[in-house]
């Protein structure tokens, strides 16, 4: 058998996984406009971590219901001002700023600056 019928083989598993920057079926468009968000982490993959690229355009805002019970969220701003809430609180951040809190509450998180916003977000479920 050649190197090549055996990469070619339905059971392989590899274990080098590539999400190209313009692969189409990563992006996912939130029911506004004002919102892109790119998956990072595989799709097929059963996980506990998920790993994302958010754009949010002026006025935009990613608007979250409770995730399972002790999920958390790590935010980090790359370009941009937000305002994050989980719960009750609310706090600004700006750009190189990072956040982490609970997402098994009610949380969003909105564009409060004069441009776009690019943020990474990752979501744990432990």
């Amino acid at each position: 058998m050649s190197l090549d019928e055996l990469i070619e083989l339905p059971n392989v598993t590899r274990r080098l996984d590539v999400i190209r920057a313009n692969d189409q079926s990563f992006f996912t468009f939130a029911p506004t406009r004002y919102c892109r968000i790119r998956t990072l982490s595989p799709l097929h993959l059963e996980k506990a971590v998920e790993f994302y690229e958010i754009v949010l355009h002026v006025g935009g805002a990613l608007k979250s219901e409770p995730h399972f019970e002790g999920a958390k969220e790590l935010l980090t701003v790359q370009q941009g001002k937000v305002r994050v809430r989980s719960a009750e609180e609310a706090v600004e951040l700006g750009t190189g700023d990072s956040a982490h809190y609970p997402a098994d509450v009610v949380h969003a998180i909105e564009n409060i600056g004069q441009g776009d916003a690019v943020l990474f977000l990752v979501v744990t479920y432990l």
